[in-house]
């Protein structure tokens, strides 16, 4: 979703509802990433990158979760474009269905952790500093 109008009032009301609204599939996956349950790593859900809305979002990752229900069916370009852009701002998307959230929590999780391990984490990869241990992830 791209970032509404500041100046428009009906939009930043339409972003917190969305807050509120959450699909199920969504409120599945949250409860598995809230709380730092997941290699002890935040993910805030509707956060802002860029011009789009996250579903889910870890920054010391630099992971994007969406989850892709129904309104997704016939967008696919669109959301590869998305992804897109946000992988030529550092970050990595990784794209579920509500089905395999709903059927296959525990694969959505390990899938998530095994992503995160096989890539270097933002801090290493731009030089900046080491990546976090498993320890420091909360393994």
């Amino acid at each position: 979703m791209r970032r509404p109008d500041p100046d428009r009032p009906d939009s930043l009301i339409r972003v917190r509802n969305m807050r509120h609204e959450a699909t199920e599939p969504e409120k599945h996956l949250w409860s598995k990433l809230r709380n730092r349950q997941v290699g002890g790593l935040k993910f805030p859900r509707q956060a802002w990158i860029g011009p789009f809305i996250a579903d889910f979002f870890c920054t010391e990752a630099g992971l994007v979760v969406e989850v892709d229900g129904d309104t997704h069916a016939g967008t696919e370009a669109q959301d590869q474009g998305r992804s897109a852009w946000m992988a030529g701002e550092g970050y990595h998307v990784l794209r579920f269905s509500n089905a395999d959230v709903m059927g296959n929590i525990e694969g959505v999780v390990q899938s998530i952790l095994a992503d995160i391990y096989s890539r270097p984490s933002p801090s290493q990869a731009s030089g900046l500093g080491p990546s976090l241990s498993p320890k420091g992830r909360g393994v």
